[in-house]
């Protein structure tokens, strides 16, 4: 995890007297290093948190190729980094070290906008074209890293966190009734680009664009889209299979120390399966972690989302694997102390104990490695939730995880439910979602009603997650079962 910012004005008059100020608040998320880049029409703030090539990977990062200069601010993981690397020196490029970063900086300045079709990974970057006085700025397929931005006066200022884009501007950061609509009704979750302060977007995933003096111009380069099945059980299941284990493999390459979640549930199993037969085939001893509530044994109760407890596995996991499994123990009064950091490092109201207990977990297991994988939002993906499964629960209209706005509006202020009805709110965002959804023609009902909800777990409650694990990291790096090597074409 590191954390990218920049100020561009592409006529000029950037003065980059906050360039540290922005490199202290984003510091969270890159300790280990940190750069700034400056010119007249731009600034580029770097905090590096280092993973791979410790010492040639350092940012901000700049090359020359042909008649052009550019600099780079990533933050991300490239899982083809070989395979782009090997076409771009058949191209012509040098490399000095063997960062991501820079295959991805030699691949913009090799293939420009093209560049997102090749990259398979999870990323948020922006390229300064120093020439041509234009930044190029894109985030992966699925989101989950992320990009703020907001547009003024011919201005463009990014960052990782709002915080970031606060911190580089005088303005006092104001919520108005669409902003009260989004954290009362839609949160913890929010509404896709929609940065609920004032004037803030979100870059939405499967984005890219530039600005320059002319302003700014978007647009989408993959989508989620329909397509024929065309496969047999057994090759449908091999194709899963390869896919679930590259993309973990692919996430295994690191110069520092890496781990694993271990729940004891299917999901961080299998994870922790495939690691750990590839560590030992370099001799090395997956670590592994588990976190556990105090009395959670005494209180636990089965619901349609948890029917039993995960921890009774953990151990036959462990002893399967032959790992080093370090059990992480949280109590109570330790999670109402940490709510607050939580929102401090989300920027905004969240999943309350949820946010705070991966904050305090993520805490300890940095103590022992740099990178850990974990099994989030692979119920997204593979359908573990009640309203993929359960027919009561799959036909209710709206939200399916979000059944109370009646409740919740309740809480609001008139002042603001009189400019904006808050079931209307809520419904106009579930159709407008639920219509994007690519169908094919003559689908049954099930078949039909089963696409649009992939959609609106895709859309809406696999980001919630997805945020939840790039705020509250707290100095390690999250990676999900939610990459883009799921979704990227087979070679």
């Amino acid at each position: 995890m590191c954390g990218i910012a920049g100020e561009i004005r592409p006529l000029g008059g950037v003065s980059g007297e906050r360039a540290r100020h922005v490199r202290e608040v984003l510091k969270r998320r890159g300790p280990d290093s940190g750069g700034v880049y400056l010119s007249d029409s731009a600034v580029l703030v770097h905090t590096r948190l280092c993973v791979v090539d410790i010492e040639n990977g350092k940012q901000p990062m700049s090359c020359t190729r042909r008649d052009g200069r550019y600099i780079i601010v990533y933050n991300g993981e490239l899982y083809n980094t070989p395979e782009l690397r090997d076409e771009l020196i058949a191209r012509g490029c040098e490399f000095k070290g063997h960062s991501d970063t820079e295959v991805v900086l030699n691949a913009f300045a090799e293939f420009g906008s093209e560049c997102v079709y090749k990259l398979n990974g999870i990323f948020a970057f922006a390229v300064w074209d120093e020439k041509k006085r234009r930044l190029f700025f894109a985030r992966d397929r699925i989101g989950v890293k992320p990009f703020f931005y907001t547009v003024s006066d011919g201005t463009f200022i990014f960052a990782s966190e709002i915080k970031g884009i606060l911190a580089a501007t005088d303005r006092q950061p104001k919520i108005d009734a669409q902003g009260v609509m989004e954290i009362m009704l839609i949160g913890p979750g929010r509404t896709p680009g929609y940065g609920v302060f004032k004037g803030i977007d979100e870059l939405k995933p499967a984005h890219c664009g530039f600005f320059d003096e002319n302003g700014m111009r978007l647009h989408r380069y993959w989508d989620l889209t329909d397509r024929e099945h065309t496969e047999n059980f057994e090759q449908t299941a091999e194709h899963v299979r390869f896919l679930v284990t590259d993309a973990i493999k692919r996430q295994l390459v690191s110069d520092v120390p890496i781990g694993t979640f271990l729940s004891g549930g299917l999901d961080s199993s299998i994870i922790s399966s495939v690691a750990s037969r590839k560590m030992k085939e370099d001799g090395r001893t997956l670590q592994t972690f588990t976190v556990n509530y105090r009395d959670n044994d005494r209180f636990f109760k089965a619901t349609k989302f948890q029917p039993n407890s995960d921890s009774d596995f953990v151990g036959k996991m462990t002893d399967y694997l032959g790992c080093d499994n370090h059990v992480i123990e949280i109590d109570t009064p330790e999670l109402v102390r940490a709510l607050f950091q939580a929102v401090e490092a989300r920027d905004l109201p969240g999943m309350a104990d949820v946010d705070s207990s991966l904050l305090l977990f993520c805490r300890e297991i940095k103590k022992h490695v740099t990178v850990a994988l974990s099994g989030e939002c692979a119920d997204e993906i593979f359908g573990g939730y009640p309203w993929y499964r359960d027919p009561s629960v799959r036909a209710v209209n709206g939200f399916p995880w979000a059944q109370s706005t009646i409740f919740r509006a309740g809480f609001i202020r008139r002042e603001f439910t009189s400019q904006i009805n808050p079931e209307e709110y809520v419904q106009q965002k579930y159709l407008a979602t639920v219509h994007s959804t690519s169908k094919l023609p003559n689908l049954s009902p099930l078949e039909s009603r089963m696409k649009e909800m992939v959609r609106l777990n895709h859309d809406w409650f696999m980001q919630t997650l997805l945020d939840d694990k790039v705020t509250e990291e707290n100095r390690g790096q999250i990676n999900t079962l939610c990459i883009s090597a799921l979704y990227f074409p087979r070679q």
